[in-house]
């Protein structure tokens, strides 16, 4: 599902995890980009003007998160967070963790994936594919439990390529997360004709300050995978 309008002030102010002097952390809602693109006329970024808080700019993106995926998003409140942040990142200092819903079950219960991702084409018409020839990708991954033909997976990136987690979840081990319109199933009761992609930033930690802890943020499951992790209880215990 691709949004069809912007957020309003309210909206994104009840989306709203964290607040300092830096940075701002948000729940992002799936279904909605957070930048303008070729394929995407109405992005998250377009209401952040409601996010000043007092101050003559409004915040902007730290990092990226993909149009389904929901969860933690960090903003730079001015300049020298962007710069900092920006470092941070770039260093991967900057710890994330997700949950999946993913249809099948890895063959090991934890492991870590340590296959390329390569990225080829050019303008819109770009893809990702896992490839030897391509920049190093890293993820981590813990299965929380089955629920008959699904998994939920608890993945941590410590690279920061374009459809990592996906990729690797498809293609490294088998599982494709529910919903994803690129790499899941084509068709059937789990694809993204039928649900939402099942992908959510669950949590974020971010050693801003060198003399301080790193902040830890937490956003709650979106009620789609809430939902879904309910009903295959259901069905496991019936």
């Amino acid at each position: 599902m691709t949004a069809t309008r912007t957020l309003t002030a309210a909206e994104i102010n009840a989306a709203l995890l964290y607040r300092d002097a830096l940075i701002l952390v948000l729940n992002k809602p799936s279904g909605i980009a957070v930048h303008v693109t070729a394929h995407d006329k109405i992005s998250l970024d377009q209401s952040f003007h409601h996010l000043q808080f007092g101050l003559p700019k409004k915040p902007e993106l730290a990092h990226r998160l993909d149009r389904g995926t929901s969860g933690c998003l960090v903003l730079g409140r001015h300049r020298q967070a962007l710069i900092k942040l920006g470092k941070l990142f770039e260093k991967q200092r900057v710890n994330k963790t997700y949950r999946a819903i993913c249809v099948g079950v890895p063959a090991e219960p934890q492991g870590i994936i340590t296959r390329a991702i390569l990225k080829s084409g050019v303008g819109s018409k770009w893809k990702m594919s896992l490839d030897d020839a391509g920049q190093a990708a890293v993820t981590e991954y813990r299965v929380l439990r089955t629920l008959g033909a699904l998994s939920e997976i608890e993945f941590s990136p410590k690279t920061g390529r374009t459809h990592q987690i996906r990729l690797h979840a498809a293609f490294a081990l088998g599982c494709p997360v529910v919903g994803d319109p690129f790499y899941g199933p084509a068709d059937g009761e789990f694809s993204v004709s039928n649900v939402p992609m099942m992908l959510h930033a669950e949590t974020v930690e971010i050693p801003l300050q060198q003399s301080k802890p790193s902040i830890i943020v937490h956003a709650p499951l979106p009620e789609h995978m809430v939902e879904l992790l309910a009903q295959m209880a259901i069905c496991q215990e019936s």
